[in-house]
C-alpha cells in the first residue's frame, strides 16, 4: 500500500519526482525493468539512497530484474499525484512564464496551468498556448472562478512583494515564487522561494579552485594567512 505523502520527508518528495521523470523517459525507450544502481546513476546518488527512498514509500524490487519500470511509475503517481488536478495560475508572462506555460502544457501530469496574469496590455486578452492571459485586477475572480489553487510567480522582483496580499485574498493553497524577493505566506499556504540566480550563484562558488581547496584543507589557517595578506 502507498505510504502517506504527508509524512514522507520533503527531499525524498523530491526525489521520487526526479526518478519518475527518469523512469517516463525509460519507459518510452522500451526499457520494461532498472536497477537501483542504474537509477542512482542518473541521478549522481547511491543505490543506498534509492532503495531507502522507495522502501519509505513501500516500493520492493525483484532481486533478479530490478524494478518494474510501468509499476514503478504507477506507484509513485500513487504517492505524488492527488486525486483531482490541481489547477495552475501564473503571474507574470515574460519570457519565464511562457517557457514554463509552455512546458507544462500537454505534459498530462495532475499539474495544470489554467490561467495567466499580468499588467501589461500587450498581454491581456491573448494566450500562450492556449492559456488565457487576464489583468491582475481580476486575479482573484479568476481564481475562484478557475479553481486555481497554486500560484507561481514569474513577474519582475520589484513587484513580487505587493502580490502577497492579493494572493492571500485569493485562497490560494500553494506559491512558487520565482523571484530574488523572498515572501513570506502566513501558515496554511505552502510556499516555495526558488530563485535562479542565487541557485547558479552557488554552484559558480563552488567550482571555484579556493573553495575546493578549503574544503580539504584547514580553513581557519587560510583565513589567517588571508588577513596577512600573504594570498
Amino acid at each position: 500500500m502507498p505510504g502517506n505523502s504527508n509524512i514522507i520527508p520533503e527531499k525524498t518528495i523530491e526525489r521520487l519526482s526526479e526518478y519518475r521523470r527518469t523512469l517516463l523517459a525509460c519507459h518510452r525507450q522500451g526499457v520494461t525493468h532498472i536497477f537501483s544502481h542504474v537509477l542512482a546513476g542518473m541521478h549522481g546518488i547511491t543505490a543506498v539512497q534509492v532503495r531507502r527512498d522507495l522502501m519509505l514509500i513501500g516500493f520492493s524490487s525483484d532481486t533478479k530484474k530490478g524494478y518494474d519500470v510501468k509499476v514503478l511509475i504507477d506507484f509513485i503517481n500513487n504517492i505524488l499525484d492527488s486525486e483531482n488536478v490541481m489547477n495552475i495560475g501564473i503571474i507574470g508572462m515574460g519570457h519565464l512564464g511562457q517557457a514554463i506555460t509552455k512546458y507544462f502544457n500537454g505534459k498530462g501530469l495532475k499539474l495544470r496551468i489554467v490561467a495567466s496574469f499580468d499588467v501589461d496590455e500587450n498581454k491581456v486578452g491573448s494566450s500562450i498556448d492556449d492559456i488565457p492571459c487576464y489583468h491582475m485586477d481580476r486575479f482573484e475572480e479568476v481564481v475562484e472562478a478557475m479553481d486555481i489553487s497554486i500560484a507561481v510567480i514569474c513577474s519582475p522582483t520589484r513587484v513580487a512583494p505587493s502580490l502577497v496580499v492579493p494572493i492571500i485574498n485569493a485562497g490560494i493553497k500553494g506559491v512558487l515564487n520565482f523571484t530574488s524577493a523572498p515572501l513570506s505566506f502566513p501558515n496554511g499556504i505552502v510556499s516555495e522561494n526558488y530563485d535562479i540566480t542565487t541557485i547558479l550563484e552557488k554552484i559558480c562558488i563552488a567550482l571555484l579552485p579556493v573553495w575546493n581547496e578549503l574544503e580539504t584543507g584547514d580553513i581557519q589557517a587560510e583565513m589567517r594567512t588571508r588577513r596577512h595578506g600573504l594570498l
